[in-house]
C-alpha cells in the first residue's frame, strides 16, 4: 500500500531516469541553440528550490519557458469541475459507515476540515491532498509554478506542452470504484501515519540525491491499472516531446516537467534521442543552505 500511495503522490517521477542529473541539455538538428529539460517534483519544500547557479544560468540564457501546462491559461472553473464525481456519486455513499468515519477523522487531522466538504470530490484527489500534507510547505507555490513566475518576471515567452484535459484523462482512466479502493486501502494500512511520513521523507531525500533509480524502486506498484500509467505517462510523454521540439526550434527553451516524464524507454529523453537529438545531463549541486532547511 505504501508503494501505491507514493505512486499517487509522485506518478510524475516514477519511471527510470539515469541518476546523473535532473537537468538535460538538448542539441542537434534544427535546434539552433542548446535548450534544457528540467525534472521537477510537485511539492513546496524549500530544498527542491535550492539549485545552484548552473540551473539559474541555463534558465537565464533561454528566451522561452515551457511547463507541462501554461498555468496562466488554466480555467479555474474547469479545474474544479474536473475534480467532481459524476452526479449522484458521493463519498458517504461509496464508503461504508466505518470507512467514512475513519476518512473523516483523517481529513480533520491532516486537512483541518471534515470530509463532508469533499463529499463529491473524486477519491484520487482526496488521497492526493492527504499525501501532500506529508511534506513541508516552505514556499508559497509548487516548483513548476515558481519557474513560470520567474519566466514572467524576465519577460520570457511562456508555453504549456499540453492541455489540462490531457492530465485529467489519465486520472479518469481509473474508474471511481478503483479510486475508492485505493483510498480505502490507504485508510486501512495499519502503519499509515509513520510509514507514509517516512516514505515521503525518503522520496524527497532520493530526489535531492538525484537517485532516480531508487525512487523508481519505491514507487513501483503492479496493482495500478496498466491503462493509468499508459495515459498518465507514456502518451503524455509523446505530446511533451513534440511540444518541446516545436518550441525549441523557434526559441532557446528551458522546459520544466515532472522528472518521471524524462526517463525510461518511452520517456521524453528517449523520444528526443530517437528523433536524432543529442540529450546530455548537466550536472549541478544543491546550495549549502539546503542543509539548514
Amino acid at each position: 500500500m505504501k508503494k501505491l500511495f507514493l505512486f499517487v503522490l509522485f506518478c510524475w517521477v516514477c519511471f527510470t531516469l539515469p541518476a546523473q542529473s535532473l537537468m538535460w541539455k538538448v542539441t542537434g538538428k534544427n535546434i539552433k541553440s542548446p535548450s534544457y529539460l528540467y525534472g521537477t517534483i510537485h511539492i513546496q519544500d524549500q530544498r527542491v528550490f535550492d539549485f545552484d547557479s548552473t540551473v539559474w544560468r541555463a534558465f537565464g540564457e533561454c528566451q522561452a519557458f515551457a511547463g507541462e501546462l501554461d498555468m496562466e491559461r488554466i480555467d479555474a472553473k474547469a479545474v474544479r469541475e474536473s475534480m467532481v464525481m459524476p452526479k449522484g456519486q458521493t463519498i458517504n455513499v461509496l464508503l461504508s459507515k466505518q470507512d467514512f468515519a475513519l476518512l473523516d477523522s483523517v481529513c480533520k487531522a491532516k486537512l483541518g476540515a471534515s470530509v463532508l466538504f469533499l463529499n463529491t470530490t473524486k477519491p484520487f484527489f482526496i488521497l492526493s491532498a492527504i499525501g501532500q500534507t506529508e511534506f513541508k510547505k516552505d514556499k508559497g507555490e509548487f516548483l513548476d509554478v515558481f519557474f513560470m513566475k520567474k519566466a514572467k518576471e524576465q519577460n520570457k515567452s511562456r508555453y504549456g506542452l499540453e492541455e489540462y484535459i490531457d492530465q485529467m484523462k489519465a486520472i479518469d482512466a481509473i474508474k471511481i470504484d478503483e479510486q475508492v479502493k485505493m483510498l480505502v486501502d490507504y485508510l486501512h494500512d495499519s502503519t499509515q501515519s509513520n510509514a507514509m511520513n517516512m516514505s515521503a521523507d525518503t522520496m524527497l531525500t532520493e530526489y535531492l540525491a538525484f537517485n532516480i533509480a531508487k525512487m523508481v524502486e519505491m514507487t513501483a506498484d503492479p496493482t495500478l491499472p496498466q491503462k493509468f500509467a499508459e495515459v498518465l505517462i507514456n502518451k503524455r510523454n509523446v505530446t511533451m516531446a513534440k511540444g518541446f521540439i516545436k518550441i525549441a526550434k523557434k526559441e532557446k527553451l528551458f522546459c520544466a516537467v515532472g522528472a518521471g516524464h524524462l526517463g525510461g524507454e518511452k520517456g521524453v529523453i528517449a523520444l528526443l534521442r530517437k528523433k536524432g537529438y543529442t540529450v546530455e545531463p548537466v550536472v549541478f549541486q544543491w546550495v549549502e543552505t539546503r542543509a539548514e532547511n
